[in-house]
């Protein structure tokens, strides 16, 4: 989710009721970032992925993705997915997390392996509660709103047993490099973010976006 100006970090979002539900989140932060592998070595001086990087603002993209997740999900919940030959990079990052929610890969993988890989360690601390997967190197200009939107998503997980609930937003160009989803019938609602299924690609999953939105970009945050 994309705007023009930062949400101040330091104001909880009024909405939020997560932190009494027992929601998960799993951080994706395994990644090698190498397509901004020549503006990250300027900034950064070094070869570090772009999560590890201050782009947008004071933090790094990784911990602005923590501290949005911190909203809504408790520590002990939060896992951050990362991949060992980053340690250097990550560990001064997650110094503050909580025991047995680092999630250290051999390899990355991809982003599949990664999920599962965390999915794995989440299931035998909550394997019941609804889990958000939340990309670390998105760029989200107001965290209230968008933490509003994930925290509706997670509810309608919880009301939806089973169901795979996709984030998504209205383009504003063509993009080659996603795909597109298309909204088909109502699943849940009416309400500010009302949840339909997917029907365009004839899949079983479900997915979410804002009232209004066609074509939404695939790529987003997963539940």
């Amino acid at each position: 989710m994309a705007g023009d100006a930062w949400a101040n970090p330091g104001r909880r979002p009024r909405c939020l009721k997560g932190m009494a539900h027992g929601y998960s989140a799993v951080v994706l932060a395994g990644g090698d970032g190498t397509r901004l592998r020549s503006l990250t070595r300027q900034l950064s001086g070094d070869d570090r992925p772009k999560q590890f990087c201050r782009l947008l603002g004071a933090q790094t993209l990784l911990a602005e993705t923590r501290r949005r997740a911190r909203r809504l999900v408790p520590s002990d919940r939060l896992f951050s997915v990362v991949t060992c030959k980053h340690e250097r990079f990550y560990r001064p990052e997650l110094d503050d997390a909580a025991p047995g929610t680092v999630v250290v890969q051999p390899e990355a993988r991809g982003t599949a392996p990664a999920i599962l890989y965390a999915l794995h360690r989440v299931a035998a601390v909550a394997p019941e509660s609804p889990i958000v997967i939340l990309p670390s190197d998105h760029y989200v200009s107001d965290d209230d709103a968008f933490m509003a939107r994930v925290e509706s998503a997670l509810e309608a997980a919880r009301a939806l047993p089973g169901t795979v609930i996709l984030l998504g937003i209205e383009p504003d160009r063509p993009e080659t490099e996603y795909g597109w989803i298309e909204p088909s019938e109502l699943l849940l609602g009416p309400s500010p973010c009302p949840s339909t299924r997917c029907g365009a690609s004839g899949r079983s999953h479900r997915r979410r976006w804002p009232s209004g939105s066609r074509k939404p970009g695939a790529s987003g945050t997963a539940l």
